[in-house]
């Protein structure tokens, strides 16, 4: 009678941990995918910021004009153009001299942190995601199996020194 015992008591200790791993996957898969939309919308404000600057203080200015198109770019890129085009973006930005008194280069260097603090956030995020998709147990029981495998936003880094 006691063996019995014990081997349900070790199928009830296997069947939580399988069940609190197949749980933490889940949730770093969300957290993953929470994250990129999080870093999308500070993207594309970013790109508004961007526009928005180069439509008020830098009319008339040849730099305007292809920071307006890059900005542009960004906004209407898709999925698969999409780091690229805010690649472009970062470097339209760099050439600025941007001025953090005013409320449009001040704009633009908020957001372009927060974008910079969401691609960290997003990057750490989206490897804790894919280390929990390797470990063997996972594997093995294919926890994984409901989730797109997430994937790294690469970006250059996003934040403006101020001139």
């Amino acid at each position: 009678m006691g063996w019995v015992i014990g081997v349900v008591a070790l199928v009830v200790v296997i069947a939580s941990y399988v069940t609190w791993t197949a749980g933490r996957v889940d949730r770093l898969h969300l957290r993953a995918a929470s994250a990129g939309r999080a870093l999308d919308s500070q993207l594309v404000r970013r790109a508004a910021a961007a526009a928005v600057l180069a439509e008020t203080e830098l009319v008339g200015d040849p730099a305007g004009a292809d920071l307006y198109a890059a900005a542009r770019a960004a906004l209407d890129a898709r999925e698969d153009d999409r780091e690229a085009s805010e690649n472009d973006l970062t470097r339209m930005l760099r050439k600025q001299a941007l001025d953090p008194q005013g409320p449009d280069g001040a704009a633009v260097i908020a957001a372009s942190r927060r974008v910079a603090l969401a691609r960290q956030m997003h990057t750490d995020l989206v490897r804790a995601a894919l280390a929990s998709r390797e470990r063997p147990l996972v594997r093995l029981l294919r926890l994984n199996r409901k989730h797109t495998r997430p994937s790294y936003f690469d970006i250059d880094d996003p934040t403006l020194s101020v001139s």
